[in-house]
């Protein structure tokens, strides 16, 4: 059994955007050409955004088969591949779950303990996953009420949960609220992944 560990929310970090970029340069190295995009994302991505201190970074791919050399990139990267359930899915809101399963589909790596903490997350681009997580960070990025109230939200949550599963268990339907709003913002503006935000 894991031991539960509560979640602890700082205030934002300049030092997460180089920390990202140092991160970023080690997988497009191993990567390579299966690399369509990396990205910044999570509430680290966010500036002024308080958040956990583990740098998301999402690395979009053209398919996730065959996974060996995808898994060999990210170990090239100094990170280690989750090998539970393969492929390991993201939550899925309501109302998108007439989508296809794959299309939350994900293979995800973390750092070692020794090192700083980061999460992988390698999706298909195009995705509904790779959208979703596109979308909630340039939402944020472009509504700093929106931002400082998930803040807000986010704090109050850990200080409350018991454990960062409680967190999680509540976030994530929180989250599919805010994803709401999100869209109609994104369906208003033109707004499109990797559109140059």
């Amino acid at each position: 059994m894991r031991p539960v560990t509560k979640p602890v929310i700082v205030e934002y970090q300049e030092r997460w955007v180089d920390e990202f970029a140092e991160i970023r340069d080690r997988l497009a190295t191993s990567f390579g050409d299966q690399a369509l995009f990396i990205d910044h994302i999570g509430s680290t991505s966010v500036p002024g955004l308080a958040a956990k201190d583990v740098i998301d970074v999402q690395v979009s791919v053209a398919s996730l088969d065959p996974k060996e050399p995808l898994e060999a990139a990210l170990e090239a990267a100094g990170f280690v591949p989750y090998r539970g359930e393969t492929p390991a899915w993201d939550h899925v809101p309501p109302g998108w779950d007439q989508d296809p399963p794959e299309r939350w589909h994900k293979l995800f790596a973390s750092a070692p303990p020794e090192e700083r903490r980061a999460h992988i997350h390698v999706r298909v681009v195009g995705a509904s996953n790779e959208r979703f997580a596109l979308l909630f960070r340039d939402f944020m990025r472009t509504h700093p009420d929106a931002r400082d109230a998930w803040a807000i939200f986010k704090r109050e949550l850990a200080r409350i949960a018991e454990g960062t599963d409680d967190y999680v268990e509540v976030k994530d339907p929180a989250t599919d609220v805010v994803m709401v709003v999100a869209e109609q913002w994104a369906a208003d503006t033109g707004w499109t992944p990797h559109g140059g935000t």
